[in-house]
């Protein structure tokens, strides 16, 4: 079997479903995971679903995904917004990157409307909630079959 998409989630994304539900969607990170897994499995892929609130941990999963995933969709919290580190670690990762947001980034405040992350990716999707997730996995399946 191929290698997994590795899904990444950063900070205070475990509180999905009480965190701002106005803002976020009243979904929560176990939900997000069970519509990738499906998503995933309707296409024959897996995934690898993470999330923590720490930045180094979360760059040593980027580093990882180099040898072991075969795309690697990120959505990075507010480390979106501040993270050097990250950028790094995407921009050294051979697998291609889609950058996720549940909101509007564009739609929020002006400190939102710049992603350092979004160098390293081959696209982004935000503003469609959950959904954006299931884009991004049909969005690798696609580049990897080549269309």
């Amino acid at each position: 079997m191929a290698n997994p998409i590795y899904v990444l989630n950063g900070p205070n994304l475990n509180l999905l479903g009480t965190r701002e539900p106005a803002v976020y969607g009243t979904e929560t990170l176990a939900d997000l995971e069970q519509r990738c897994v499906r998503k995933a499995q309707a296409l024959g892929l897996t995934v690898d679903f993470r999330q923590s609130n720490t930045e180094g941990e979360l760059v040593g999963w980027i580093q990882e995904a180099r040898t072991k995933a075969s795309g690697l969709i990120v959505n990075a919290g507010a480390y979106t917004h501040t993270s050097i580190a990250m950028l790094d670690a995407l921009l050294a990762c051979e697998v291609p990157v889609v950058e996720v947001h549940l909101s509007n980034i564009f739609a929020r405040e002006p400190f939102r409307h710049r992603s350092y992350i979004s160098q390293a990716a081959k696209g982004v999707i935000c503003g469609f909630g959950g959904l954006g997730y299931e884009l991004a996995i049909e969005a690798l399946a696609s580049a990897r079959s080549g269309a």
